[in-house]
């Protein structure tokens, strides 16, 4: 490997790394991970074994992971199959594989209920990508309902097919507008930019990266320039991106507003550039045509 790897997308530390990188990396040991899934609504992930640690991103219920490493601290070493990303979980948030997920969660933030019943009290809340199994289905004079794995039941409209595949990502940005800026956050309790580009696109069909540099790397074409924006397009700081929803407006989570928030692109670049931050791309994922709804 040239170069030092990236810890983010690679399971290596000194004592111990990743057996599939044995010969590419030095480490005392190698070992086979252990096949995992998230069963929190919401895991963080974080850059070292402690609560204090930096949140670098989240894994969301059901997905599935790698754990490398335990410690007696309740803290498990782990990479998330989805996007790679390397990390520390609580060892709580985890458990066996369980039956392959068959659904996931479409809007923002769902409830799951003990029973066919949305009166009774919930169990916890699920955010939008959550990969469930549905096992079952039931109803009420209210809703229609899917049961789940390992136990409660959500109602069908929140769920489709996890092979789904939305036609406008940028229509399921908006949906988090005005949640709470979080640096690596990615539901709607709390969101980072590059967060809000990765579940959208997820929800797209769309791999993406988790970080705004991979993300600069990896999706779409260059647009040359901000003068023919259209809507889909990604616009790239250093350290920051967001989605444009026409020609002139914005959409992104930010620390300026501590929101999700729409503004005209002129205004943010004003902003950026006041601190001497120019844009680096625009990132053209689709034609105007496949993404406008």
């Amino acid at each position: 490997m040239t170069g030092s790897p990236d810890p983010r997308l690679n399971a290596v530390r000194p004592d111990l790394a990743d057996r599939r990188l044995e010969g590419q990396v030095t480490a005392d040991r190698f070992v086979d991970g252990v096949p995992r899934r998230i069963i929190a609504a919401l895991a963080p992930v974080r850059r070292h074994p402690a609560g204090n640690a930096p949140l670098d991103t989240e894994a969301l219920f059901g997905e599935a992971v790698t754990v490398f490493d335990e410690d007696d601290e309740g803290w498990a070493w782990v990479q998330l199959r989805n996007d790679g990303y390397v990390g520390y979980v609580p060892s709580a948030a985890l458990g066996r594989p369980g039956a392959a997920p068959t659904h996931r969660v479409c809007v923002p933030r769902t409830l799951v209920f003990p029973g066919y019943d949305i009166k009774l009290p919930p169990l916890h809340d699920l955010p939008m990508g959550a990969a469930l199994a549905v096992v079952g289905a039931g109803q009420d004079h209210n809703a229609a309902y899917a049961r789940i794995e390992p136990a409660g039941a959500v109602v069908l409209q929140h769920l489709e097919p996890v092979a789904s595949a939305a036609a406008d990502y940028a229509a399921i940005a908006e949906r988090f507008l005005g949640v709470p800026y979080l640096w690596g956050g990615k539901s709607a309790s709390g969101i980072d930019c590059s967060g809000l580009v990765q579940i959208a696109c997820q929800m797209a069909g769309i791999d993406a990266p988790r970080d705004t540099d991979m993300q600069e790397r990896a999706l779409g074409t260059r647009v040359a320039g901000v003068e023919a924006l259209q809507r889909g397009d990604l616009v790239f700081w250093k350290g920051h991106v967001g989605i444009m929803l026409d020609g002139a407006r914005l959409l992104h989570a930010n620390a300026h507003h501590m929101l999700t928030a729409i503004e005209p692109l002129m205004e943010t670049m004003a902003r950026f550039e006041e601190r001497g931050i120019a844009v680096t791309s625009v990132r053209r994922l689709r034609p105007a045509a496949a993404v406008h709804g």
